[in-house]
């Protein structure tokens, strides 16, 4: 199978997060639970991950990134604990559901929300994200990289505008945590939300939150902490406000095994292996006829994805035939992105996806353009 659905979840990973995940269901105990070796080894493998996620992501104490089961859990955590009714939250239409399914809950208990439109390549407007800004916003949410078109929003300049107007700004990460630099101070984000399945090429179910330290966050659950039994309220300290009941121990340490592959990595050479993948595909597909492809291609920076339609055929019928008479893995649909389909005007056809990694070759992008122009010419 050539594996193209990797803005979904990472398929081939290094061998050394699946031998991590093993040797951690065999030997790992339970971090903060005990003063036994294998507690203590549990705690220790804990805090390096967690020091190896804030070197990654430019946080300065590794106590400030709790460990959630991937973005989804760390959005609703960010969002549901950040904002009251009463206050102003800007986001985009380049959004996933789990941004924007949290903020609906926050906009019916009194949250006013306004989302930022986007044009016909997947573009928003800067300046009108500015003049949204009024004197109850509170704080922007939006992802960095759309999960549908590959369009990345500029976090350095987002996060100037968050920095003069003294407002909170929280990342959804998903699409680039691992492939992309992030740095929480340089962009000014409060908040960065990821997972570890994608690109950071770790275990599915392991995931995080970092919070810089002038941010509290109120915690989404409350339960046992390892400390302060007798409270009656969760702990505030983080990392464990955020944290009740056990971690998904073998979930971070194949997380760890897959930061510290990173760090054996040239990560330019990483991200430029991806996108030449991405635009060779682009280049090989853009001319045939009845292709439609979605997203702006003009952008220096944009994450590894090309997503396409051929024709009117439904996006899920064309995903189909590319697994079964060629082997090859997309995706098809909404990709919960239904705000970005009504700018595209993709609604009812969805899209196919095509999402690349650096395991990916050349060979298999060339076999991937072949697929698409059979099917194109076919009658």
């Amino acid at each position: 199978m050539i594996y193209f659905d990797n803005a979904a979840t990472s398929l081939q990973k290094p061998d050394s997060v699946a031998d991590a995940v093993y040797h951690a269901m065999k030997t790992m105990g339970n971090s903060s639970r005990g003063s036994h070796k294998a507690a203590l080894n549990s705690m220790q493998l804990v805090y390096d991950t967690r020091r190896l996620i804030a070197e990654k992501f430019g946080l300065d104490q590794p106590e400030r990134a709790a460990f959630t089961a991937n973005s989804t859990e760390s959005l609703n955590i960010a969002i549901r604990g950040l904002f009251r009714p009463g206050d102003h939250v800007i986001t985009t239409a380049l959004e996933h559901n789990s941004v924007l399914r949290p903020l609906y809950l926050m906009e019916k208990a009194g949250v006013r929300l306004t989302i930022l439109p986007a044009d016909e390549n997947g573009c928003i407007s800067y300046d009108d994200m500015e003049a949204a800004i009024s004197s109850d916003t509170r704080g922007i949410v939006c992802t960095h990289a759309s999960n549908l078109t590959g369009n990345m929003l500029d976090l350095y300049r987002i996060g100037e505008i968050c920095r003069k107007n003294r407002l909170l700004f929280v990342v959804d990460a998903s699409q680039t945590a691992g492939i992309f630099p992030i740095d929480m101070k340089e962009m000014n984000i409060s908040v960065l939300c990821f997972t570890g399945h994608k690109s950071l090429l770790g275990p599915q179910g392991i995931g995080g939150i970092c919070v810089t330290p002038d941010v509290t966050v109120s915690p989404f659950k409350v339960g046992g902490s390892g400390i302060h039994s007798f409270l009656k309220e969760q702990p505030d300290s983080m990392p464990t406000v955020l944290e009740a009941g056990t971690l998904n121990g073998p979930g971070i340490a194949g997380l760890h095994a897959a930061l510290e592959w990173h760090n054996t990595q040239d990560q330019k050479q990483l991200y430029e292996k991806e996108h030449l993948l991405m635009q060779t595909f682009y280049e090989g597909v853009r001319d045939i006829p009845g292709i439609r492809i979605y997203g702006d291609f003009t952008a220096s920076m944009r994450a590894p994805i090309v997503s396409l339609n051929i024709e009117d055929y439904p996006s899920s019928m064309v995903s189909d035939e590319l697994s079964q008479r060629f082997s090859i893995a997309t995706r098809a649909g909404a990709h919960c992105a239904p705000l970005m389909h009504q700018a595209l005007h993709t609604e009812k056809q969805g899209a196919v996806r095509f999402s690349f990694s650096h395991f990916n070759t050349m060979e298999e992008v060339q076999r991937g353009i072949d697929a698409i122009r059979i099917l194109a010419t076919e009658e």
